[in-house]
């Protein structure tokens, strides 16, 4: 079995294949979830924003096909930290406790430089998602009490619809050459969100979604569950949550050279972040 290292390595070797034909034609031619954000709308206000920022720290593990090649995807989380050059999470919710809509965005950007033969080659990688949707409150029942913002204390159930659209690009450079490639798809979804109010300050919140509908072809699943504490930070009420992710995208389609572009990759890891009521 090999190493999440040398699996690593293959999946890199992969992203560099993919450029290798460009690379020699250019020379011959002179040379190119809301993590968990609160449903619950303030007391006495018609509207709440939710500001939710937050750190997923998610290893990578499946199997690929760019180009026409095929590789094990095995990259654990303190690799990619290892490369880090940008990362940007967060989400956003408007909510009046009832109706509510959200936007979930991410992006990051790895940087490494690697030999291949005689060749010093710099590889940029970048993977961007944004989801957006909206969610009803079917369920609400009363737990008993307040919690410290004010609010009833409650278990509610909010089916979700909406969309999730993924990028995946890179970028190769040797010497003054630089070569870019991606690939996006976008997939419906349809969900449920789970919120319970174990005391006036603990929150448990779960949240999934299924979504692509085309068999085995073009399919993802999505499910986090976060504990959260609710106090105040800047002067707002704000919930710190800290919980678990697992986002499965299966996607397959024929890139403009025929091949077949195939990305059979879960990502799984621990999340922490706040979400800051407005």
């Amino acid at each position: 079995m090999n190493s999440p290292r040398e699996c690593s390595r293959r999946f890199l070797f992969l992203l560099v294949g993919i450029f290798a034909w460009p690379l020699s034609t250019a020379q011959a031619d002179n040379l190119g979830s809301n993590p968990g954000a609160s449903a619950y709308a303030s007391a006495g206000k018609p509207w709440t924003v939710i500001v939710s920022p937050y750190v997923w720290a998610a290893s990578m593990k499946g199997n690929a096909s760019l180009g026409g090649h095929d590789t094990t995807v095995d990259v654990p989380f303190k690799d990619t930290f290892q490369h880090l050059k940008f990362a940007l999470m967060g989400a956003v919710e408007v909510t009046d406790g009832r109706w509510g809509v959200y936007f979930n965005g991410e992006t990051v950007k790895t940087e490494q430089d690697e030999v291949v033969g005689t060749r010093q080659l710099g590889l940029s990688t970048t993977m961007s998602m944004i989801a957006g949707g909206a969610y009803y409150r079917i369920y609400e029942s009363r737990l008993g009490g307040n919690t410290t913002f004010g609010t009833p204390r409650i278990f509610a159930i909010e089916p979700t619809a909406g969309l999730r659209w993924t990028r995946l690009s890179a970028r190769l450079t040797t010497g003054p050459i630089s070569v870019e490639k991606g690939v996006d798809w976008t997939d419906p979804l349809v969900g449920v969100r789970l919120s319970a109010d174990v005391s006036e300050r603990w929150n448990i919140f779960a949240e999934a979604d299924v979504g692509g509908f085309r068999s085995g072809r073009k399919v993802s699943v999505n499910a986090q569950v976060y504990a959260g504490y609710r106090t105040m930070f800047l002067g707002r009420p704000t919930i710190l949550r800290a919980g678990y992710r697992v986002l499965h995208q299966n996607y397959e389609t024929a890139d403009f050279t025929g091949h077949t572009f195939r990305w059979d990759v879960t990502q799984h890891g621990p999340v922490l972040g706040l979400s800051m009521h407005f």
